[in-house]
C-alpha cells in the first residue's frame, strides 16, 4: 500500500507572487542588503548594519519607519506592551535585520508573526553574519 500523507499531493511552490511594485521594492530591498554587507562586512553589531541600511534606503529615495512600535492586541484588549519592527518599507514591507551565527527557526516565526499582525504580505529576514549575504536573505511571503 501507497502511503502518501497530505505533504505527497501539494504542488511546491517556487515563487510567491506578490504585487509587482512589492516585487520592485524588494528587490531593491535586496540591493540594500548587498550593498551594506559589501562596504562592512560580517561581523558587527545589529544597530550599526541597520543605520548603513537606512543609509542606502534614504540615497534611494525609499521611504520608511525604523524601530516602527506596534501594539498588539488580544481580543477586546490592546495590550500595554508592544513590538517594534526593524523596518517598515512603504508601509508595506517588514525588514527584520540580525547578526547572529545562523538563522533559527524563532526568527522566521518571528517575521512571519509580525506580518499577519500587520495584515502585511511581504518580509525579509536579513542576517548580516554570514561570509555571502545571499545565504543571509530570507523572503517571506504571508
Amino acid at each position: 500500500m501507497n502511503s502518501l500523507n497530505h505533504q505527497d499531493t501539494k504542488t511546491p511552490r517556487l515563487y510567491e507572487p506578490v504585487e509587482v511594485n512589492q516585487d520592485l521594492l524588494g528587490k531593491q530591498i535586496v540591493d540594500c542588503a548587498f550593498q551594506v554587507h559589501k562596504e562592512l562586512g560580517p561581523g558587527l553589531l545589529e544597530n550599526i548594519y541597520e543605520e548603513a541600511f537606512t543609509c542606502e534606503l534614504k540615497d534611494r529615495n525609499i521611504v520608511f519607519e525604523q524601530q516602527k512600535p506596534i501594539s498588539i492586541r488580544y481580543k477586546n484588549h490592546e495590550l500595554a506592551t508592544s513590538y517594534r519592527l526593524d523596518l517598515l518599507i512603504e508601509g508595506q514591507i517588514i525588514v527584520e535585520l540580525k547578526c547572529v551565527d545562523r538563522l533559527l527557526p524563532v526568527h522566521e516565526a518571528q517575521i512571519l508573526t509580525y506580518l499577519r499582525l500587520r495584515k502585511l504580505r511581504l518580509g525579509y529576514l536579513i542576517n548580516f553574519n554570514t561570509p555571502l549575504i545571499k545565504d543571509g536573505i530570507k523572503r517571506k511571503v504571508l
